[in-house]
């Protein structure tokens, strides 16, 4: 995001996740909300989106990760979890869709001042009323810590939580992944699901001039592709920081798990992942 104006990534994931209702019948995700924050545009972008069929496995890998994350969230909320925070909203619909609301399961949208505002219009122009569970947290990341903005906002740090964070660190730097894994790792009983790129070189030649290609589109709007991860390095430093539990799903086993792909092709090419990883005691990292 630069120059005052609201990330577009999140506007095209928003694209996306609509896109999937739309032209897949919201076969993996569904979400009742994502066309209407879209506003009169929402034809004309999933327009674009249908008439570029390569587009396709990248709207099925978004609507994967949500489908993952609020399966995982569903899990947390029945083992107690009442918080749960979402890093980087842009026009996530979840704190709309809330069905935990009746059990106090409280929402913390955290995002730029900036992109916040501009989904508050969104949710304006489309007649929606915030909820009373959702607590909305601006934070603008270079000159306060994502602990800060939650605190302030009502967040319980000595309380179990789940952070949803999707869609946001292949555009961090390290120092600042860091930073933040290490706050949600100091939460008591912590669960985190992220999504992830691979290095490029893990991939095969054919497919790393495409993934490049990718990167340089978004690099090109000014949200650059930072920060990647291979898988066993970034399990090695999950359980390091104290996440005992961890599921880590690329595209293959995506495939399985949501499109009916056979279990025998679950060894898939390199791509991009989601993850998740819990803490199993209340011990601080």
């Amino acid at each position: 995001m630069q120059n005052g104006q609201p990330s577009r990534t999140a506007l095209a994931a928003a694209i996306q996740r609509a896109a999937h209702q739309t032209l897949d019948g919201g076969s993996i995700f569904r979400d009742r909300f994502a066309r209407v924050l879209l506003g009169q545009e929402a034809g004309a972008l999933i327009d674009a989106v249908a008439a570029d069929p390569a587009q396709r496995q990248m709207r099925m890998f978004m609507a994967a990760r949500s489908r993952f994350a609020e399966d995982c969230l569903d899990a947390a909320v029945s083992r107690g979890v009442r918080q749960v925070a979402i890093v980087g909203a842009g026009l996530d619909t979840f704190s709309l869709r809330n069905p935990y609301a009746s059990l106090g399961l409280r929402v913390f949208e955290v995002d730029h001042p900036t992109t916040q505002a501009w989904k508050r219009e969104r949710l304006a122009e489309a007649g929606l009323v915030a909820p009373a569970s959702l607590t909305f947290a601006p934070v603008d990341f270079e000159c306060q810590s994502l602990a800060e903005g939650l605190v302030a906002a009502g967040f319980q740090p000595t309380q179990p939580a789940f952070f949803l964070w999707l869609g946001v660190v292949p555009y961090l730097r390290r120092d600042a992944i860091s930073a933040i894994l290490q706050f949600i790792a100091s939460v008591p009983r912590s669960e985190v699901v992220f999504d992830y790129s691979e290095p490029l070189e893990n991939y095969s030649l054919e497919r790393r001039a495409n993934v490049a290609a990718v990167a340089a589109r978004t690099a090109a709007i000014g949200e650059p592709w930072l920060s990647y991860f291979d898988p066993l390095e970034l399990s090695t430093d999950l359980r390091d920081r104290g996440f005992q539990n961890l599921e880590d799903l690329g595209l293959a086993d995506i495939a399985v798990r949501y499109l009916g792909a056979p279990k025998g092709n679950a060894a898939g090419d390199p791509g991009p992942h989601v993850i998740c990883a819990r803490r199993l005691d209340g011990a601080t990292a």
